[in-house]
């Protein structure tokens, strides 16, 4: 079975959104050097744009929680590139917010970026995938967070659980044209995340993950390729962990404590 390069993207189209910075601009950096040609949005434009192998995203603003301007970004990719093949819902994120304090408008708006916004640009996506032979691939990036809440972040996490449950219900309804799947992102090192990093840049961190490092962007990156490529065409409904093994328990990390000291 002759599958040629099954990295090799060239001709194909991606859509990322959140695309401008952070994990998203790994994402996007990593489909130009895989020979797509790449779409990415956010409010504004940054000042740079990702760029990889002589040749730039190209930049669309929106608000995908508006539904109207999620499907003109789909439209805006279709007519510049003339199809669309790989859809990444990036775009996300929360500020830590106590829930007995957290205001209506503030948990509307996290679950409007984190949840409706997704579903938003993958329902214009999927119309537009549907027309093409080789159909096409939806990727939403979600957080430990939907798996194993932690406090401060309660519509964050409902909304991450929520996106999770959503790509399994569109993996089944939108197959076999569209495949749909997500990824489960753990502590990813960025310099908006900085903060929950904690002192000597995340040293204490690491400790609890079993790869002993926190993950970067472009391992995230990496994963997307996977899920858009040919590699993975029979893979469909599926969370693919990118956590370096989770965090171990805290029994675990408690009684290797104990026996430390004891030595």
């Amino acid at each position: 079975m002759d599958i040629g390069n099954p990295l090799d993207l060239s001709g194909r189209v991606a859509l990322v959104t959140g695309g401008t910075k952070g994990i998203g601009a790994a994402i996007a950096d990593a489909f130009l050097t895989a020979g797509a040609e790449v779409v990415v949005c956010g409010r504004t434009e940054p000042e740079q744009l990702p760029a990889a192998g002589g040749r730039q995203a190209v930049f669309r603003a929106c608000d995908v929680r508006d539904a109207a301007q999620a499907g003109e970004l789909v439209g805006f990719a279709v007519q510049r590139f003339g199809r669309l093949d790989t859809l990444v819902n990036n775009a996300g994120g929360s500020p830590d917010a106590a829930a007995a304090t957290a205001s209506p408008r503030f948990v509307e708006k996290i679950v409007a970026l984190n949840l409706l916004g997704p579903f938003y640009v993958a329902q214009a996506a999927n119309k537009a995938m549907r027309e093409q032979e080789e159909g096409g691939s939806v990727i939403n990036i979600g957080s430990v967070s939907g798996h194993d809440p932690q406090p401060g972040t309660a519509a964050y996490t409902a909304a991450k659980a929520g996106l999770l449950a959503l790509t399994r219900a569109l993996a089944q309804e939108w197959a076999p044209k569209v495949r749909v799947n997500h990824i489960t992102a753990g502590l990813i090192r960025t310099e908006s995340a900085a903060s929950v990093y904690g002192s000597a840049d995340g040293a204490a961190v690491t400790q609890v993950i079993p790869m002993e490092r926190m993950g970067v962007p472009e391992d995230v990156a990496r994963a997307c390729l996977y899920l858009a490529g040919d590699l993975s065409r029979y893979v469909n409904g599926a969370d693919l962990a990118v956590h370096g093994g989770g965090e171990f328990p805290a029994r675990f990390l408690a009684t290797r404590a104990d026996r430390t000291s004891a030595g």
